[in-house]
């Protein structure tokens, strides 16, 4: 004890030394907003690589069990198809307009990987491989094969972070399939297959299995992306409309390839949304 207390006091001005340090950067970096992005976007550099090389792992332990899935899924479709051009007597091409590729067929596809997701916090956040230098930016409309995933929010030249549906702050604009209804996605926690609509009208006709899917208001998705199905129906807060419950159709438990939609149309409709945005505070201020 004598001995580290004799070490201590002879290499003190050391030990001051990298206090100060620390300190020094902290309050550098916390209080600086052009440091600050800085940090944020090194250390995303380098927390991508460490979530890339451990997904990298994760995914190639689950091949089996995903080219098993991939076979079942082939031969339940190929059956399907069979059953269809039995009775049909030719393919409906009809039935593949409504396929996701289809959808996003007149749009510009970046495909990417999950590197890094959470399904268990109250804001998850999914790390996608893609940033900037692929043509990535924020505000960015994210799906899998299966349905909607998220908004791109931050990005950096080899990354990209995702809003998911399973976070707080996620508003996606929905409808009932073939009805027109509208209401706004969100995730209150808990199960990770299971999110709610709000604002659906009360004199909507709802029946139970009704698909969900994006309506094309926002400035993000196109209509028509599926995003779940009505499991169950209840009362909004106030009693003036419903809130639907949406079993999910993505699996974010098992999310490993995603699309990023870049569509300038909608890029254009962003920016005039925020520059009306932008008018109005300033005529606000002005008045």
């Amino acid at each position: 004890m004598r001995n580290l207390i004799a070490f201590l006091v002879k290499h003190n001005h050391w030990f001051v030394f990298v206090a100060l340090e620390i300190i020094s950067l902290v309050l550098l970096f916390r209080y600086n907003n052009y440091q600050g992005s800085v940090w944020f976007t090194s250390a995303n550099e380098v927390t991508g690589k460490v979530y890339e090389c451990e997904s990298a792992i994760r995914s190639f332990f689950s091949l089996r069990e995903v080219n098993e899935s991939l076979t079942a899924r082939n031969a339940y479709l190929e059956r399907q198809l069979a059953l269809l051009t039995t009775r049909n007597g030719k393919r409906d091409s009809s039935l593949l307009r409504g396929t996701q590729m289809e959808l996003l067929s007149e749009y510009r596809i970046i495909q990417a990987k999950v590197v890094d997701n959470s399904i268990n916090k109250r804001n998850n956040l999914i790390t996608i491989d893609k940033g900037s230098a692929d043509g990535i930016h924020p505000d960015m409309g994210v799906v899998s094969g299966t349905g909607v995933v998220g908004i791109v929010f931050l990005v950096s030249p080899h990354y990209s972070i995702v809003i998911p549906v399973l976070n707080s702050n996620s508003n996606i604009s929905c409808a009932i399939k073939g009805q027109g209804y509208f209401g706004y996605l969100h995730w209150d926690g808990g199960a990770s297959d299971v999110a709610y609509v709000d604002d659906i009208p009360r004199h909507a006709k709802l029946r139970k299995y009704d698909l969900i899917v994006t309506s094309g208001y926002s400035s993000v998705f196109p209509p028509g992306i599926s995003v779940g199905k009505i499991v169950a129906a209840s009362n909004s807060a106030n009693g003036l409309s419903y809130r639907l419950h949406v079993k999910l159709s993505t699996d974010f438990g098992n999310l490993r390839d995603v699309c990023v939609i870049d569509d300038n149309k909608m890029n254009e409709r962003l920016r005039l949304i925020r520059m009306a945005e932008d008018s109005i505070k300033t005529r606000s201020v002005n008045d």
